[in-house]
């Protein structure tokens, strides 16, 4: 910081201290890679799970957290929106229009690579959309969130409810829109000390027999429980359990990912990694990696032999976590940032407040600007001036 105390002798005027810069928080960017890579990972291991147990118990257990670890983030990141201009723009540029754009493209490819006669359906999200119009009505609640009392509990109410309502229907995947409700709303409440509390050593190290626990418990649920519930795209009626089944999974769901969320947390590294910068494109990550996903089961890849083996789930797990991690990268984000993170500057209104904000900048700076010319103007001006006549020292201006 710059102090306004300077040493003895320095005659220079203090320069204004320049504003911070904002940096990113290594934590989080780390986080959301390494839940990106788990998604990419849990999606390449969905398309080898018949008969396979011990792939569908490390399914299981993954379903049950990186879609809420990744939401929960989200959650967090977006404590801080409105409905002002510039952040409703920030939405639609950063989620509708990508939303849009994908939407089409993914039908494209199904038309060109499995069904020429796919419809296109902007209310029902292909595959891995379902986010996105998720996150684009969970920002846009955010203000309710925020004014409510208890909004932790509603969202669990809410939840549950439609758990058991099945006319929600599949518009814009409104039961996953609702089933994870209570995960973006935790990140809505959640301050930076909780986050530091669960990345403390002792966590760190009660988080291993709790992983090991849930590892068991998923093993026990394979023959048990249906794999849909971890979707949470579907109300109870369609799977035949009694009704009351759905309010209870969908509270233990979320207790149990939330433990578990906690858990990945506190083994995220803290400090700068080479996958710190990667946590800037997620995006392009989670939007892209689904093509090859559909293409492999488009043209019947996943059913080679080779994936029922050991070598083969390793390799798959390898090749899909790397596949991730490329499309990450900043050539991926410099080539689709157009489609990904449109500016569209044309598309919108400018802001009078924003343009009588910029203009009062303006002409702060340009009178602080003339006020420094006038300084220095006048301590010159009293360094060339003649001494006064009696002698006192004093300096006069002529």
């Amino acid at each position: 910081m710059t102090s306004s105390l300077l040493p003895h002798g320095d005659r220079k005027s203090p320069s204004p201290p320049s504003p911070p810069s904002r940096q990113r928080d290594a934590f989080f960017d780390n986080a959301k890679y390494l839940a990106i890579v788990l998604v990419g990972v849990g999606h390449a291991w969905g398309q080898i799970l018949d008969g396979n147990r011990t792939v569908e118990t490390l399914y299981r257990v993954l379903y049950t957290f990186h879609m809420p670890a990744f939401i929960v983030i989200s959650g967090y990141f977006s404590r801080s929106f409105d409905l002002s201009p510039k952040r409703v723009k920030r939405l639609i540029t950063g989620v509708a229009v990508p939303y849009l754009v994908f939407e089409v493209a993914y039908t494209l490819h199904r038309r060109v690579s499995e069904d020429p006669q796919s419809d296109f359906s902007l209310l029902d999200p292909t595959y891995l959309l379902w986010f996105l119009c998720a996150l684009f009505v969970w920002r846009l609640t955010t203000p309710i969130w925020q004014t409510v009392r208890w909004p932790l509990p509603i969202a669990l109410g809410i939840a549950a409810l439609a758990s058991v309502t099945p006319s929600v229907g599949n518009d814009l995947n409104m039961q996953r829109v609702l089933q994870f409700l209570p995960c973006f709303v935790l990140g809505l409440v959640l301050r930076p000390e909780h986050f530091q509390l669960v990345r403390r050593r002792s966590v760190r190290i009660l988080s291993v027999p709790v992983v090991a626990a849930a590892l068991v418990i998923g093993w026990w649920s394979v023959p048990r429980m249906e794999t849909g519930w971890f979707y949470r795209n579907a109300a109870v009626q369609g799977t035949g359990a009694p009704w009351w089944s759905g309010p209870v999974l969908t509270l233990a769901l979320f207790g149990c990912s939330v433990v578990l969320t906690a858990c990945f947390f506190a083994w995220v590294p803290g400090r700068r990694m080479w996958f710190t910068a990667l946590g800037a494109g997620t995006i392009y990550g989670y939007l892209l990696h689904g093509f090859l996903v559909k293409e492999g089961l488009y043209t019947g890849w996943f059913q080679h032999s080779f994936l029922d083996t050991p070598l083969g789930e390793i390799g798959l797990t390898v090749l899909g976590a790397t596949v991730v991690t490329l499309l990450c990268t900043k050539p991926v984000q410099r080539v689709l940032r157009y489609v990904v993170e449109p500016r569209m500057d044309w598309a919108f209104k400018r802001d009078p407040g924003a343009a009588a904000r910029d203009r009062a900048q303006r002409d702060r700076s340009g009178a602080t600007s003339e006020a420094r010319s006038e300084t220095r103007s006048g301590a010159r001006d009293r360094e060339t001036a003649p001494a006064a006549p009696n002698g006192s020292g004093e300096k006069v201006s002529v």
